[in-house]
């Protein structure tokens, strides 16, 4: 009890330090250069809008250098009417949301002369200098502090360092800055040095000893930057590309995900003994969208195991369709399923829509037991490939259809109103039970089935991980392995993890990674089985990797991932093949996805 507590505060701790920071830390560094000045930044609520300012004859400009300085590009047109127009309708707010905002005005002129000239101007707004969420903050050039106090209430200051203030003047200190040069050469890339580490750890805590924020100016602008001053609780990051940095804090949630429940890889205990078997059994599982970045979030999210990686045999399988550099599962499915490339969106037919060879089929022929599972709709294109043939893989209905004429022995997944709530009003399942099928719509039958041929197909069972779907999977798998075993027929069975794919579809990383680690369970009680039953040949491998996903953080130590997803949809990257048992060594190398159909056949024996 006492671990799970522990685990429990570990996890909440790690989840709260990646959810702390908001729009409200963005600093909007040169925002008059961005394409929409002050705009831009206020759509996103950035917490800090930065304006550089000099004054020339006896106007503000906003400009970076007094080169750039144009006629109409004062502080009142970018920032002071633009935002005193925002506020008409806001009421006390200074973001719709309530969020605070600083306006910080860098001044690159004379500093007394200018400020005296901003707090002139600024008296003409006091839906700015009376509202209490927001304060405008000079930076730049500043008067002496000693003369802080002679300026209206409503100027606060941008501190520094190595500056030390009375009481007075750091009650006007809005937050403290500081040249990231001045403590490390750093740039952006890789990690701090330990000896840099510590001294910007200690002016961190200077700054918060003292109950204010920290900044750093001169910083690079990349994600491994954000991701190493928010680590180190730096208050403002300051960027130049505000939106994408909301992007990035915003998706904080959905791309860090800590581990707290974790399980043992299994190790292979027969390896040696597979090199002079030749295989009977084939069990293929199909991780859906999972590439080898996926594999290793559940690597590092379990604290360095998985029975994946515990797999000696590895190769690669190209997964171009026919008419697409990236597939699609149905195009995926159906190589591996007939040996053909096809069109995405076909269900094993070729690029004219005619009907391809299954390997259930094929394998029927030779007096092989068969079995489809999936943790998804059954009917979807990668367990449908397996059993339909379909020139659209949306076609659900006509693709349950099919599976009369092409059926397996056993069929595990969700879809039932596919099967016996049709729109074209016809039941599937009384067809099936005449054929001498057993049929049900309940997961929690599963166990008390006796009939070797059998469809189990319930929605409700196939949920999310994170939803309670549970050991589906490998309950799934268990039944089938101990029904065949009962008919002493050689076995096929394809069992799918289906919602990889849907996590990645999502960018979801905790999706991905609960779903990865469920996968890797069945791995290894695929393994496992394999080893007390060396005549079985494993393989694992995906149809295609989903989302784009790269890994910027992480601990394997600590069980957690920080993950970037760069697309919604599918990539056209390899995707690891892994082989275990008799026949393992054909599957080395690199190769076309529509290799996996046909090494399973030439390790068969079966032309």
């Amino acid at each position: 009890m006492k671990k799970i507590f522990i685990l429990f505060c570990l996890s909440f701790f790690l989840f709260a330090q990646a959810q702390e920071y908001s729009s409200s830390n963005i600093h909007s560094h040169n925002d008059y250069a961005s394409p929409l000045p002050f705009y831009g930044a206020y759509s996103n609520e950035a917490g800090v809008i930065e304006a550089d300012v000099f004054l020339v004859n006896n106007e503000l400009f906003v400009a970076h250098t007094s080169k750039e300085i144009g006629p109409n590009n004062t502080l009142k047109n970018f920032y002071l009417e633009p935002l005193s127009l925002k506020l008409k309708n806001l009421g006390s707010k200074a973001y719709p949301s309530n969020k605070p905002l600083i306006l910080m005005i860098d001044i690159k002129s004379d500093a007394d002369s200018t400020l005296k000239l901003i707090a002139q101007q600024l008296k003409n707004y006091p839906d700015i200098i009376i509202n209490k969420n927001i304060k405008v903050v000079i930076s730049g050039n500043r008067p002496n502090p000693a003369q802080w106090t002679s300026y209206p209430e409503f100027i606060y200051f941008d501190g520094r360092l190595n500056e030390n203030y009375t009481p007075e003047q750091l009650a006007r200190v809005e937050m403290i800055s500081e040249d990231l040069h001045e403590l490390t050469i750093w740039n952006g890339k890789g990690v701090l040095t330990q000896a840099d580490l510590e001294k910007i750890q200690s002016a961190i805590k200077k700054v918060h000893n003292q109950n204010k924020k920290i900044r750093f100016w001169a910083t690079q602008d990349n994600v491994n930057t954000w991701m190493t001053l928010m680590n180190l609780k730096v208050d403002f990051i300051g960027t130049d590309n505000v939106a994408e940095l909301t992007h990035f804090i915003n998706n904080l949630k959905n791309n860090f995900y800590q581990n707290t429940e974790f399980h043992q890889a299994y190790a292979p205990k027969n390896v040696a003994a597979f090199a002079k078997k030749k295989p009977k059994n084939v069990i293929l599982l199909i991780g859906d969208g999972m590439g080898l970045t996926q594999i290793y979030s559940g690597y590092t999210a379990n604290k360095g195991q998985l029975s994946l990686f515990n797999i000696p045999t590895q190769g690669l399988s190209i997964t171009k369709a026919s008419d697409s550099y990236i597939t699609d599962s149905a195009a995926g499915a159906t190589a591996m399923a007939t040996g053909h490339k096809t069109n995405n969106r076909f269900i094993s037919v070729d690029e004219n829509g005619k009907p391809l060879e299954l390997i259930t089929q094929q394998l029927a022929k030779k007096n092989y037991k068969t079995a489809i599972i999936s943790a998804g709709n059954i009917t979807d294109a990668t367990p449908a490939a397996f059993y339909a043939h379909q020139p659209e893989r949306s076609y659900s209905e006509p693709i349950a259809y099919d599976f009369l004429s092409n059926p397996s022995d056993i069929l595990i997944g969700g879809g039932q109103k596919e099967f016996k709530s049709r729109k074209d009003g016809k039941d599937l399942s009384k067809v099936l039970i005449e054929k001498g099928y057993t049929f049900s719509d309940k997961f929690s039958s599963l166990d008390t089935i006796k009939n070797t041929r059998f469809i189990v197909l319930e929605d409700a069972a196939v949920v999310s991980m994170k939803d309670g779907r549970g050991d589906f999977l490998t309950k799934s798998l268990a039944k089938a392995t101990s029904t065949f075993a009962k008919t002493k027929n050689p076995f096929f069975i394809m069992a799918e993890g289906a919602q990889i794919d849907y996590g990645g579809h999502r960018n979801n990383v905790e999706y991905v990674v609960r779903e990865m680690l469920d996968f890797d369970k069945l791995v290894g009680q695929a393994m496992e089985f394999v080893d007390k039953n060396p005549e079985t040949l494993l393989i694992v491998t995906a149809d295609h990797e989903t989302g784009g996903l790269s890994l910027i953080d992480g601990s394997i130590e600590k069980g957690y991932v920080h993950g970037s997803f760069s697309t919604n949809d599918h990539t056209a990257v390899p995707v690891p093949v892994f082989a275990y048992g008799a026949g393992a060594q054909n599957f080395m190398g690199v190769y076309q996805n529509t290799e996996i159909y046909t090494k399973i056949l030439e390790a068969l024996s079966i032309k």
